[in-house]
């Protein structure tokens, strides 16, 4: 049976936000409450939308609109990690890996997006 870990979208965004989480511990203290939080929260979003999605894949749209979520979250860390880069927080070296994932994961969501019927669960036309 299919488990939303079989979405390679999924494992990549886990792996996004298990580095992002690593590297927003070197930030400085006086950006916790504010780069830091933020960062942190929209790459765990991106996990949690495509969750959703999978949860909602009987119904395409819904399921496009959890994708469409996913994606809204993924630009927004990567955003956070371009202000990192700005600051001079963390080293280009360290950031890179993960704007690496952030690109795969937007391609794989606009993918999915478009070829949506590949990733709906298939509904008998008779309604069973």
């Amino acid at each position: 049976m299919e488990k939303v870990e079989d979405w390679k979208v999924k494992a990549l965004a886990n792996q996004q936000r298990n580095l992002t989480i690593h590297l927003s511990g070197f930030l400085p203290r006086e950006e916790m409450y504010s780069l830091t939080d933020q960062l942190r929260r929209s790459c765990r979003s991106v996990c949690a939308n495509i969750a959703e999605a999978y949860a909602k894949r009987r119904y395409p749209a819904h399921m496009v609109s959890k994708l469409t979520d996913a994606d809204g979250e993924n630009a927004e860390t990567r955003v956070w990690l371009e202000a990192i880069l700005e600051c001079g927080y963390i080293s280009t070296n360290d950031v890179d890996s993960v704007l690496n994932l952030n690109t795969q994961i937007n391609r794989l969501l606009n993918y999915m997006m478009i070829h949506r019927e590949r990733f709906a669960l298939k509904t008998d036309p008779k309604g069973k």
